[in-house]
């Protein structure tokens, strides 16, 4: 059985090749060759083209066909038509963006994504976001081309290869000897968040199944999603460093933006009970442990300083004006915070240590 994977040097794409290969696939992949990893084995066939241009697809290719291609790079609604009749099942990678809410929070109501987006939630079809309509407009091509496609939606993509490493911004700062972090409304925005060696597993799961996956699209990513707090703190203790998390609210947390890779602190947490269920997906890797791994190899194989990489995170690292931030907010929560003493309802959690329901109501009473 021969298997084509468009792309597959990212983050996610070494685990697939290797698990189809582990599969007994023939494997060929289809890159530009900028990128070449050691973790793909010599026995896997490399052609180099541009998977953007079908033209060059259609030359490279030669009329070859393939029982099963997995498109994780190029222009999809350009891919899905070229390989109709060319080969057995077709695969594709999509992005989460495509739900309602993901980019646009005027449109839906609440404002935002419900928590958890699943695969049967609506998806962004009136956004005026022209990048989101072309993903929505992408979906609908490809199942008109392949009505037995699988696609995979995927979220913030993390671990080594990937080319925006959000955790950098945090590593960064700890290998500059800084520790102070600010968050945005406590830190506890959810963004799923998927490690490239657990997308590659579920990927090749698919393969495994294609007749459960045939004609579904899928979540994918990591089966516990950390908050922002839970994963700076995990990069810290990665590395040693004990951090202080300064909270501001999101309105004056203009820092923690960049970490977020958003303006605001709305989730965007897409459930991956799909993919649990059909394909019996688990992490090879658990979160936590794959985010720590993350950090220990950004810290070992930094991303140079000014680089168009670390320019695309949009941080600034700007560390006296996020000192100055800090001090004038501390500065007027000291002036509020006797506003605030005064009114206070003597809330207690019921379950908290030592709380007891009938004596709470006997002392307010």
């Amino acid at each position: 059985m021969k298997a084509l994977v468009i792309g597959g040097t990212g983050p996610t794409g070494p685990s697939l090749v290797n698990g189809l290969s582990a599969q007994g696939w023939d494997v060929t992949i289809l890159h530009t060759g900028r990128h070449e990893v050691d973790s793909i084995p010599a026995s896997v066939e490399h052609l180099h083209c541009s998977p953007f241009r079908v033209a060059e697809v259609d030359e490279t290719l030669a009329g070859r066909t393939f029982d099963l291609v997995f498109a994780m790079y190029g222009r999809l609604r350009d891919l899905a038509p070229y390989f109709r009749g060319r080969c057995g099942r077709f695969m594709a990678v999509g992005g989460v963006p495509a739900y309602r809410g993901f980019a646009a929070t005027g449109p839906s109501w609440p404002g935002g994504m419900l928590a958890p987006v699943r695969e049967s939630d609506e998806r962004a079809t009136d956004d005026e976001n022209v990048k989101v309509s072309r993903i929505v407009h992408t979906e609908d091509l490809l199942f008109e081309a392949h009505p037995d496609a699988t696609l995979f939606r995927y979220p913030l993509i993390y671990g080594p290869g990937q080319p925006n490493p959000r955790e950098w911004l945090v590593v960064r700062r700890i290998l500059d000897g800084r520790r102070r972090v600010i968050v945005a409304d406590g830190g506890l925005t959810l963004r799923t968040a998927g490690y490239g060696p657990n997308v590659g597993h579920a990927l090749v799961l698919a393969a495994q199944h294609p007749d459960v996956a045939a004609g579904k699209a899928y979540n994918v990513g990591d089966e516990h999603t950390l908050t922002a707090r839970q994963a700076i703190e995990v990069i810290g203790a990665a590395l040693g460093a004990e951090l202080e998390i300064v909270n501001l609210p999101a309105a004056l947390a203009t820092p923690a933006r960049p970490f977020l890779s958003a303006e605001m602190t709305l989730h965007k947490f897409t459930g991956v009970d799909a993919i649990r269920h059909d394909l019996g997906y688990r992490d090879v890797v658990p979160a936590v442990e794959a985010l720590a791994r993350t950090a220990r190899h950004l810290a070992t194989n930094p991303v140079e300083r000014g680089s168009t990489m670390e320019m695309r995170l949009q941080d600034p690292f700007d560390y006296e004006a996020e000192d100055r931030l800090v001090a004038h907010y501390r500065a007027a929560m000291a002036a509020v915070a006797p506003v605030a003493d005064e009114y206070d309802p003597d809330f207690r959690d019921r379950y908290s240590p030592g709380s007891d329901d009938w004596r709470l109501v006997e002392a307010k009473s």
